[in-house]
């Protein structure tokens, strides 16, 4: 029983960091148009954002209870089965959030779960009829619905106000902070209660549950504080693909996308549907952009839908293969730990190289990953050359004596460092050994007899 309860525990507390990475992860879903319009100031939006995760996960357990015993056998499961689905799905949110590509995370847990129970039960612990009607149908179904209501309302909304006039302008942005707070509570009810859904199957694999109950409080209250917590760290890098790649925002089309995926949010939670918030914000923005008629950024939707296809089975395979290695004893349980940790700190570490963040979220569309990486838009590659002093010094004398602003660092002498390119720096090198052949040269007919 000891080395149960120590297995359940390891199992909860990952199942925690599953939560947390559902948070940061979708945490652009309530609040990338916010933040996109200025409605919200980012660092207000992921406040206002977690302490609705919170409160909208402590509303329901339907999904909760779709997830505990509907889409698996709970008799069939072991806790460490359900690791094995929490290491895929994990491991999936933190691929999809490097690239800055908004998949589903439900969707992540699910195809863990199918692969884990697959590899460790059979067939019998999966009931594929709940996963078609609760989990597939509403994902294929919901994107749509929300993206034709978004779409409608938007174009009601620009034919029907002055959008240009001041007041109507802040007038939608004051109805996108409703509305965003409204998406983030519709969030926690549906996301926040696919980990309390895991933590009570382990709780029910391990014995210490019956089967067909609901959730305890504690759990509901430490998974609601781990998503909240998610949420507040930001996800910047999905924020800004859904805030900037996908549309250029406006207050009306925001307020419309926002008010449009909190109806089809809430209403999947109160029919027990374990929908992707994600699958849903994705479409209202991308139907608001319709109803608008601006330019939609296509070839990134276009990733979307990949990621979105891949997420199911690029997580099934990884839960089966972890249930695979865990299966063999303790010394898989605890090499399959340390290669989520492994590669979860590397992710985190490549995630240096091009930090985005609430200082910088609005700034571009795109998300960099590795050092060095070509600049979208044009052939050059960026590095660094500093200026010589003496450079500076004529440069801020000529300027300050033509009447141009100076820059302070450029008047005190420094050396600032300026964006060029190695094809420039391959160029200007040219050109200097060609100037010295050129003086060579004339020197050299210049002492001829």
């Amino acid at each position: 029983m000891n080395m149960t309860l120590a297995l359940v525990i390891v199992v909860v507390v990952t199942a925690l960091v599953f939560d947390f990475t559902n948070g940061f992860h979708d945490s652009a879903n309530a609040m990338a148009t916010s933040v996109a319009t200025g409605a919200f100031k980012p660092k207000v939006a992921v406040l206002v954002a977690a302490v609705l995760n919170f409160v909208g996960a402590s509303i329901s357990t339907e999904v909760a209870k779709t997830i505990s015993s509907g889409i698996v056998d709970d008799s069939l499961i072991k806790p460490e089965i359900v690791f094995a689905a929490l290491v895929g799905a994990i491991l999936w949110n933190l691929t999809t959030w490097l690239v800055g590509l908004p998949s589903s995370s439900s969707h992540a847990i699910f195809g863990g779960l199918i692969g884990a129970v697959l590899v460790g039960a059979g067939m019998a612990g999966i009931h594929f009829g709940v996963i078609i009607s609760k989990v597939l149908l509403p994902a294929l179904v919901a994107p749509v619905v929300a993206g034709m209501a978004a779409a409608l309302a938007t174009w009601l909304a620009y034919r029907i106000t002055d959008h240009t006039a001041h007041h109507a302008a802040r007038t939608f942005r004051m109805g996108q902070r409703l509305s965003a707070a409204m998406v983030a509570l519709a969030h926690g009810t549906s996301d926040g209660q696919k980990t309390m859904g895991i933590i009570t199957l382990v709780l029910v694999a391990g014995g210490f549950q019956q089967a067909g109950s609901r959730p305890y409080e504690w759990v509901i209250v430490i998974a609601g504080l781990a998503i909240a917590a998610g949420t507040y760290s930001g996800g910047w890098r999905i924020m800004r693909t859904m805030g900037k790649g996908l549309v250029e925002v406006e207050p009306p089309q925001g307020f419309a996308a926002e008010t449009a995926a909190t109806v089809s949010i809430l209403a999947s939670a109160h029919l027990g549907f374990a929908l992707s918030t994600t699958h849903v914000c994705s479409g209202a923005i991308l139907g608001s952009g319709i109803g608008r008629r601006t330019k939609v950024n296509w070839g990134i939707a276009g990733r979307m839908l990949g990621a979105w296809l891949l997420t199911l089975p690029a997580a099934a395979i990884v839960g089966g293969l972890a249930a695979f290695v865990v299966k063999q004893g303790m010394w898989g349980l605890i090499v399959t730990a340390v290669f989520l940790i492994v590669t979860a700190l590397v992710i985190m570490r490549i995630s240096f190289h091009h930090k985005v963040d609430h200082t910088n979220v609005n700034e571009s569309a795109h998300v960099a990953v590795l050092p060095g990486r070509k600049v979208r838009g044009g052939k050059r590659r960026v590095g660094l050359v500093k200026i010589p002093k003496v450079v500076i010094a004529e440069t801020a004398a000529a300027d300050v004596s033509g009447g141009v602003p100076v820059a302070a660092e450029m008047i005190a002498s420094s050396r600032p460092a300026v964006i060029t390119s190695r094809r420039t720096k391959r160029r200007r090198a040219k050109d200097s050994k060609r100037t010295i052949r050129a003086e060579d040269t004339q020197s050299a007919e210049a002492v001829r007899p």
